[in-house]
């Protein structure tokens, strides 16, 4: 413990992973969707800083463009241009966030738990060398393909959730009145 108090990195790592761990927190706990779309922002800068000292300098610009400089500000061009209430909506509010909480922090520590697991006796020994995208490829496409794919399933599982629940069907009441 105490040697890796002696590398300032790891002091910078730490301080960077708490705004991190803070900013994520406030993604999900901000009532305005324009702050919560803004401490994203700074979870996936602070994310990107992290991928840069583990030299991984591909991921983090890759990061930076790709969701910060693009995905982001459509986000937030599309709430500017709807005019979606972006205060606090008592709509939205849900009487089960304590069981959402729990869910999500067990969840945490199983994904913790088996991390820790599976890499705490790695050292990494290449840090300060740029990886190579090429490598990268190989990782992703290789080692890490099975873990890549479940990722992506989960994130079309939330896509097409997001859009079920944001989809609005008329009643039949309502549907009769059209007509």
């Amino acid at each position: 413990m105490s040697d890796w108090l002696l590398h300032p990195e790891n002091w910078v790592f730490l301080v960077v992973g708490v705004a991190v761990a803070f900013s994520a927190l406030r993604v999900v706990t901000s009532r305005n969707v324009v702050h919560a779309a803004l401490y994203l922002v700074a979870t996936l800068a602070g994310t990107a800083v992290l991928f840069l000292l583990l030299s991984a300098e591909f991921v983090a610009w890759v990061l930076v463009l790709v969701y910060i400089g693009a995905v982001i500000v459509l986000f937030l061009f599309g709430i500017m241009i709807t005019r979606a209430p972006i205060g606090y909506d008592a709509t939205l509010d849900n009487d089960r966030r304590g069981i959402a909480a729990v869910v999500s922090g067990a969840l945490f520590l199983l994904m913790s738990w088996v991390s820790i697991d599976f890499f705490g006796s790695t050292a990494l020994e290449d840090i300060g060398v740029p990886t190579s995208t090429e490598l990268l490829g190989e990782s992703i496409l290789g080692r890490f393909v099975l873990p890549f794919e479940i990722v992506s399933f989960v994130l079309l599982a939330a896509l097409i959730g997001g859009i079920t629940v944001a989809r609005k069907d008329a009643t039949p009441l309502e549907a009769e009145e059209r007509v």
